[in-house]
């Protein structure tokens, strides 16, 4: 009997894979369309076909990878309850996701971003989206506290700047770690809450560090 056809999207979802692990290993310059095309156990002419150029296939890679980073955030949110709740849950859904899919994490945190437009593009999109979520909380959170004349829009989307950039550093600190000694996603984001989050409380109670102490 013959082997029934595998349907094109799944296909092409199972050379995406092959790509996300090619990528992440040899980094974009290095990985070939053979080795991709060998990796997902199909011909370098049907990837071509599928996917057209490295380029192209690269491009799809990152969009899958960020939607997928994204998604992932936003379903872990704790919907309804308090501001840092809210930023606690997604920052476990982020982690939890960079862990499980490091090799998805190398490609969008450090491959995209070293290879200029249009891939550095389709990063800082991702990122803008997540960095305009915390920015609602931490707002979100002022208003909570009664502080939000005191809290300056533009020093918000600061905050939040500085936040998903430590969540970023954090998550290749952590994906880099030994096996046996990797934090889980709770504690990654216990750490990150406890050097965020305990700084912006006394923040929004008013209290600010300033030079002269």
């Amino acid at each position: 009997m013959k082997n029934k056809r595998v349907p094109r999207a799944v296909r092409e979802q199972q050379m995406m894979d092959a790509a996300v692990l090619t990528f992440a290993r040899r980094g974009y310059r290095a990985a070939s369309m053979d080795e991709i095309a060998e990796v997902a156990g199909v011909s370098k002419p049907l990837v071509y076909l599928y996917l057209n150029s490295k380029e192209e296939l690269f491009s799809a890679v990152i969009r899958r990878e960020a939607t997928a980073l994204v998604a992932a955030v936003r379903a872990a949110v704790e919907a309804g309850a308090p501001a840092d709740r809210q930023l606690w849950s997604g920052l476990q859904g982020f982690f939890a996701h960079t862990a499980e899919h490091p090799e998805g994490w190398a490609v969008l945190h450090q491959q995209a971003r070293t290879h200029g437009e249009p891939f550095a593009l389709e990063v800082a999109a991702m990122r803008a989206e997540i960095t305009e979520f915390v920015t609602g909380l931490i707002g979100a959170a002022a208003q909570e506290a009664g502080c939000d004349e005191n809290l300056a829009e533009r020093e918000v989307s600061g905050l939040a700047h500085a936040l998903v950039g430590a969540a970023e550093s954090l998550a290749e600190w952590a994906n880099a770690r030994p096996a046996d000694a990797r934090p889980s996603a709770k504690e990654t984001a216990a750490t990150l809450m406890n050097f965020a989050w305990t700084g912006l409380g006394p923040l929004m109670s008013g209290t600010r560090w300033s030079p002269g102490g």
